[in-house]
């Protein structure tokens, strides 16, 4: 095959889930109802958090950047997939590839580090108590966020720069609905060992210790749950983890399962199908899960339901006086 160096790389095709013309309609209306219900029910969580003081506490202080968090990871893949379909085009310049490409790892990388800092967030409320406003503090809080901001920065821009290195071949087809690292490397004719080493090191690690500190928090919170003397006392303790649980095993769920199923899979479209699973599902099941198993969160929902009811209400009322008032002064002119 004819190579081509990156920078005569012109751009890259995605070639999504399916060429067939019957479903593309099918594709942009799933695509987009789940694109706007992940950014709606992610700032409806911003906004509640927000809004409520009760609320200002370092747990939804993490939730509200996770939420911010997944509204730039959908905004980063699912956008560009929903311009391409209308304009029955696939192509992706090879700047805005590289340029996707480094905002997923970024926000990935963010998703990560977020779950770990919540997840200690849970150790230290239910494992230390007493102590929990003093190692808990806002100080800690915006700095455990500023290093998963930087750490995922620095790793997105390393894996960028190794790709810039690259000399590509002439089928520059990438059987995904976004720039996955891992795709655009496969399509390199010139060495990637480097690039593959390197994938596999920084996943180990940056993927690896997040997850082990979820774990070890976890196996603390439950030896601390079961010392407990009261079933309501456990109850409490547990329902505060929930939500959070659940955020994890479907996040690293899914994310399992497409490096499984990517491994075995015969189809790359299989393997496209299954890259949804991480990359929209848990950013657009996050909302949800927080909204419908805490119990602070369907209290403010509820009060933002009632207060946006309230200023409609009071929006018609004097908005009828106001053409009633308008109405009865431009009589005598008729």
């Amino acid at each position: 095959m004819e190579a081509k160096n990156q920078t005569t790389t012109a751009e890259f095709f995605l070639l999504g889930f399916s060429e067939d013309p019957e479903l593309q309609p099918l594709i942009f209306g799933l695509f987009l109802t789940m694109y706007l219900v992940t950014v709606l029910g992610n700032l409806l969580i911003i906004l509640a958090v927000s809004s409520d003081s009760h609320l200002h506490t370092p747990m939804y202080f993490f939730l509200s950047n996770l939420s911010f968090t997944d509204i730039c990871f959908s905004s980063t893949t699912v956008p560009k997939m929903l311009a391409n379909i209308p304009r029955q085009s696939r192509a992706i310049s090879y700047t805005g590839c590289l340029t996707q490409l480094c905002f997923v790892l970024v926000f990935a990388g963010m998703e990560i580090f977020l779950l770990a800092a919540m997840a200690y967030d849970r150790y230290i409320a239910i494992c230390h108590p007493l102590r929990y406003t003093v190692i808990m503090n806002s100080r800690l809080c915006i700095l455990l966020t500023l290093f998963s901001l930087l750490i995922s920065t620095v790793d997105a821009l390393l894996h960028s720069m190794m790709v810039l290195h690259l000399s590509f071949c002439a089928d520059l087809e990438i059987p995904h609905f976004f720039c996955e690292l891992d795709q655009v490397i496969k399509l390199a004719c010139s060495d990637t060992l480097l690039n593959n080493v390197l994938i596999f090191t920084v996943s180990s690690i940056l993927g690896g210790a997040p997850l082990l500190g979820i774990i070890f928090s976890y196996f603390k919170i439950v030896s601390s749950v079961l010392r407990m003397p009261s079933a309501e006392g456990k109850y409490k303790a547990f329902s505060t983890c929930g939500s959070h649980l659940s955020v994890v095993s479907l996040f690293y769920g899914t994310a399992f399962g497409v490096y499984i199923s990517s491994t075995v899979a015969d189809s790359t479209r299989k393997a496209a199908v299954a890259s949804v699973m991480y990359a929209v599902v848990p950013a657009m099941m996050n909302p949800f899960i927080y909204s419908l198993r805490n119990r602070d969160m369907k209290e403010t929902l509820k009060k933002l339901t009632r207060t946006s009811h309230f200023l409609q209400l009071c929006h018609l009322r004097w908005a009828s006086r106001e053409s009633q008032r308008t109405g009865t002064r431009s009589e005598p002119k008729v």
